[in-house]
């Protein structure tokens, strides 16, 4: 007979492991799959804002990619846009940027980014949440039929947030890591 306080005290250790196990800590192979998540992300927003600042876009197919887009990106995030001639970068909330650029004076518009890379590694935070940082480069052009052309490229850096979440599935709590976009910040713009 197994005695009963030998299989309590195996209970408590193997909870105490599982509390262990599914702490807050990243392991490296999970690190590796949520930064393949985030940028996966970042690149579906890429393909969203192409379709969004694309003058051929029904509003109605606009309006329904805004929508997705809006759910890749945490509460109150923001995005920068420059130009060129301006000094300063202006930000908009995620859905007035979205508009912008749906209701830029353009005939014709291409807005393509590529060089899609981590700058900094997830750091956990007080709160629990892991952020960090995705640098792209956005290659904009705009042309209007009476030849008014515009064209530059901008770094940008795209803060983000991973955290622990959960949700329940036929009756059992499931926790798992969610991504979310953060602000998108201008960091330069060039004529190239």
């Amino acid at each position: 007979m197994i005695n009963t306080n030998f299989l309590s005290w195996m209970l408590l250790g193997l909870c105490s492991f599982s509390a262990v196990a599914q702490d807050d800590t990243v392991s490296p192979a999970r690190k590796q799959a949520i930064d393949s998540l985030a940028l996966e992300k970042v690149r579906d927003l890429s393909k969203y804002i192409s379709i969004i600042g694309n003058k051929k876009t029904q509003y109605s197919e606009a309006s329904r990619v805004m929508d997705r887009a809006e759910e890749l990106f945490a509460p109150e995030s923001e995005m920068g846009v420059s130009a060129l001639n301006q000094k300063e970068v202006t930000y908009y909330k995620v859905r007035k940027y979205f508009e912008h650029i749906m209701a830029l004076n353009y005939d014709r518009v291409n807005i393509t980014w590529y060089n899609i890379h981590y700058i900094s590694d997830l750091e956990r935070q007080p709160d629990g949440k892991y952020v960090g940082v995705v640098t792209i480069y956005q290659h904009f052009e705009g042309e209007s039929e009476g030849g008014l052309k515009y064209k530059d490229t901008t770094k940008k850096d795209i803060t983000i947030y991973v955290e622990r979440k959960k949700t329940q599935i036929q009756g059992k709590i499931v926790e798992f890591w969610d991504v979310l976009l953060g602000d998108i910040r201008v960091t330069e713009t060039s004529a190239k």
